[in-house]
């Protein structure tokens, strides 16, 4: 892998040695053997956001292709995931970078309308689509690397949408239960680890309630919406992926699970909320907000119904599921997917309309990022992080005491840099604030273990620089660097180098394997 020189004239082997040397004093208090036996240290990517050749090979068209499309406005530089990294067609070459690195395992999605381009078996199966993911789980294991695979990163089949609305129709259960059963058939004889949906949460809500992302509905009183009903559709959406999730993890369990030993779950992903002041409301208010985004989808996968307060609040827009499915949500994972990246203050919020209804006040909670005048967190350079690592030991903690301690891998966590395209690629390379995030919040994970969480992993959002969805490559949260001006080219920022040293420190013998938690 090359490395970019400074500007000032230090030689390849006086910047590489001053390198070495910077990552061995960060590496200084935080040793991978703390970690327990077999724990797993990977990275994080999506289809959409990462392959590229969205209109090749006999793909057929997502609800992203469409949205970035038809609605370049509200993708904040016009940008689309038409050509992303090129991973479809440079994967070879991102795992060796992954090898180089020392992932013990990679994350990735599959996109549905690659292999299904009509969304269903019957609109016929792209054999190209197939062949690129069984290639890409061989590259992964010829490697040593243990492919992490999630069914849905939501990149919908637009057929589907344009059928009959997608998730919006119970029809979807028996679309994603067959979608998922072909993909257990086709590559589950290697694949071990299975989620069902990534960050459904923010799916139903982003996409239905704000519509700030695909397929960008929402009511004219939340956005700039052709059609959609804030107040209803997420909960509907977000119902129907319950059923769907329920569906695929029976199937498996009944037609896969033992002969080809692996594990499925979900990924949910949260804020941590801290009461903003220490009296009951606000504690309250924190307890919902986590009701109202985490609890919304790990609630009915543990104990077969949505939360007591979100039950109280919508009303009867919450749709209820049948005792049959109640009891098939039930314990339906075997791990927990959680992503962290930062925190809110949580506080009672007075505000109400029997009128514009929506999900996003529906829990009558506000977030905000400041108490007197004083931000949660280490501000970074977007406003949407605050580094806050205790969120990420008191997530944890918290799932612990509530859910029935499950097996967590935390799916995603990273750092958001700016991308400025007026700073040298230098810049970007010494990322030093996004390795000390890891390493706080590794440490603080760490916390979590001693204190009786049961995590399994830890993956890294992301592996490289990507298309961050609606607000496109205006934000670099990868380890590696992508040049997107000049061929899509690979570098490895401080961080990879830092994720490298520390995953191949001395004395450690053997690669840990994944763990089955049947």
């Amino acid at each position: 892998m090359e490395l970019i020189l400074h500007k000032n004239g230090l030689t390849f082997f006086f910047y590489l040695l001053v390198l070495l040397l910077y990552c061995f004093a960060c590496t200084e208090g935080l040793d991978r053997r703390d970690f327990p036996a077999g724990f797993v240290f990977g990275a994080g990517s999506s289809a959409y956001q990462y392959e590229g050749a969205a209109y090749q090979d006999g793909k057929g068209p997502s609800i992203w292709d469409t949205f970035t499309w038809m609605h370049p406005d509200k993708i904040i530089d016009h940008s689309t995931g038409d050509v992303a990294e090129d991973f479809y067609y440079r994967f070879k070459e991102d795992v060796a970078l992954m090898k180089e690195v020392g992932l013990d395992s990679f994350r990735f999605s599959i996109s549905w309308s690659r292999v299904l381009p009509k969304g269903k078996l019957s609109g016929g199966i792209n054999p190209e689509g197939v062949r690129y993911y069984n290639e890409l789980i061989d590259e992964l294991l010829c490697n040593d690397i243990k492919p992490f695979v999630t069914l849905f990163h939501w990149d919908l089949p637009q057929a589907l949408e344009d059928e009959y609305g997608g998730f919006l129709s119970t029809k979807i259960v028996n679309e994603y239960h067959d979608y998922a059963d072909f993909c257990f058939k086709q590559f589950g004889d290697r694949v071990k680890y299975w989620a069902t949906f990534n960050e459904p949460n923010t799916f139903s809500s982003e996409g239905y309630a704000t519509g700030n992302t695909a397929p960008g509905r929402c009511s004219t009183y939340e956005g700039n919406c052709a059609a959609g009903n804030s107040a209803t559709e997420p909960y509907v959406v977000a119902h129907n992926i319950l059923l769907s999730h329920a569906t695929a993890v029976k199937l498996y369990r009944e037609k896969y699970q033992a002969s080809q030993m692996g594990d499925i779950g979900i990924t949910v992903s949260t804020f941590w909320m801290v009461p903003k002041c220490q009296t009951d409301a606000s504690t309250k208010a924190a307890a919902r907000a986590l009701d109202f985004a985490f609890g919304w989808f790990v609630n009915p996968v543990t104990y077969g119904d949505y939360p007591e307060s979100m039950r109280a609040l919508v009303g009867n827009r919450l749709p209820k599921f049948t005792e049959a499915e109640s009891n098939m949500l039930k314990g339906s994972f075997n791990f927990l997917g959680v992503n962290y990246y930062t925190a809110r203050y949580a506080d009672d919020s007075t505000s109400s309309s029997s009128v514009n209804l929506s999900y996003t006040t529906d829990s009558h909670v506000n977030l905000t990022t400041e108490k007197d005048g004083i931000p949660i967190g280490e501000p970074t350079s977007t406003s949407w992080l605050y580094i806050y690592p205790r969120g990420i030991q008191e997530l944890t903690l918290y799932v612990k005491r509530n859910f029935c301690n499950p097996p967590i891998f935390i799916t995603e966590n990273g750092f958001i840099d700016v991308n400025n395209s007026s700073l040298p690629i230098e810049d970007f390379l010494s990322d030093s604030s996004r390795l000390r995030y890891i390493r706080l919040h590794l440490s603080s994970l760490l916390n979590a273990i001693k204190d009786g969480v049961d995590v399994k992993g830890y993956y890294i959002w992301s592996f490289l620089d990507d298309f961050e969805w609606e607000l496109g490559y205006t934000l670099r949260l990868g380890i590696n660097y992508v040049d997107f001006k000049n061929g899509l080219r690979r570098y490895m920022k401080h961080s990879a180098l830092w994720f490298k040293d520390f995953l191949q420190q001395e004395n450690m013998i053997t690669r840990p394997k994944m763990l089955s938690f049947q």
